[in-house]
């Protein structure tokens, strides 16, 4: 494809991941036209190190999350096609090559296998789902890397961990929902992306690995008190007032396991004040989507997940949900 391609990188401190990555970049065998790392808030020096390794480096500012800083870069970004690379994200070089390659003349958007950095053996993201219930998964996160994973596949939503946009859906979509500032802004972005009919690809072949939320960490209050706002911060989005009463059993279920998987990691009052700050701002965000292409939408991603959950092996979230749910969408 000609006119090339632009690497986003935004970064919050962790200057040692940020010098990795440029390194991996660097090898890529796919040309990038122009490498952007937007720093948002770092003090350890990573735009001066993104600068000397000739990257163009973007200081925010001032710390306002993860999509301000992806939006900051698309903005600045003039090829057709924008990748956007998390900063502990380590991709084979051809990584880039074969997404690009993946890319049909319908697809508007593409991601890989992306294991873990830890245990290359298994699954750190592939694309994302979401239940009815308001809660997203990360389709095969934390399995054993195998058969079921190494299919091409359409799909809805892509993980902004590592993935390729075409640069004209970002007009068509708008840019990512910086109220979500870091966590689920991909699957907000993803789920719009599925109500206006526009899909992507999943290219297998297509691999890197993933440390895992490197600056702050899985479980770290921080982390959990923005994904509990931010379930909320989807359904108020959404979901109508029918589509509440509609889901209202899926979503006290999800919502409510998700918490005591927050109890279970200690972080019970992370998740309850996350809760209560999306309950708050609710107002804000009631934007509902059509109810019968949502529904649709989400009982398609319900049906992928039973699939992959047989396939791959089921977990306790998840075998929990349907169970409760009375076996989840048909």
């Amino acid at each position: 494809m000609s006119g090339g391609v632009t690497i986003i990188v935004p970064v919050w401190n962790r200057r040692d991941l940020l010098e990795s990555l440029l390194g991996c970049l660097r090898a890529l065998t796919y040309p990038i036209a122009e490498l952007i790392v937007v720093d948002d808030g770092s003090d350890d020096g990573s735009a001066e190190l993104a600068e000397s390794l000739g990257a163009h480096a973007i200081r925010m500012p001032a710390h306002g999350g993860f999509a301000k800083a992806v939006n900051r870069g698309i903005r600045e970004s003039h090829t057709p096609l924008v990748a956007i690379v998390n900063n502990d994200v380590q991709p084979e070089p051809d990584w880039l090559e074969k997404l690009v390659a993946a890319l049909e003349p319908d697809d508007w958007f593409a991601t890989g296998r992306i294991l873990q950095a830890s245990h290359p053996d298994r699954i750190d993201a592939t694309y994302d789902l979401l239940c009815r219930g308001g809660a997203s998964w990360r389709a095969g996160h934390g399995v054993q890397d195998d058969a079921p994973f190494r299919e091409r596949r359409r799909i809805t939503s892509a993980p902004l961990t590592a993935a390729l946009f075409r640069a004209e859906l970002f007009e068509k979509i708008g840019l990512l929902d910086e109220r979500f500032e870091s966590y689920l802004e991909d699957v907000d972005f993803g789920l719009r992306c599925a109500l206006a009919g526009l899909r992507g690809c999943y290219a297998p072949h297509a691999v890197a690995r993933h440390q895992g939320s490197a600056t702050l960490g899985r479980w770290h209050p921080e982390t959990t008190r923005l994904i509990a706002r931010n379930q909320v911060f989807v359904l108020a989005k959404h979901y109508s007032t029918r589509m509440y009463w509609r889901y209202a059993w899926p979503i006290v279920v999800a919502q409510t396991l998700w918490g005591l998987v927050a109890l279970r990691h200690g972080r019970a009052w992370s998740w309850l004040r996350g809760k209560a700050q999306g309950i708050a701002q609710f107002a804000e965000f009631r934007n509902s989507s059509d109810d019968d292409r949502l529904a649709e939408i989400l009982v398609e991603n319900e049906r992928e997940i039973r699939r992959l959950q047989k396939l791959a092996g089921a977990d306790s979230y998840w075998t929990l949900y349907f169970l409760l749910t009375l076996g989840g969408a048909k």
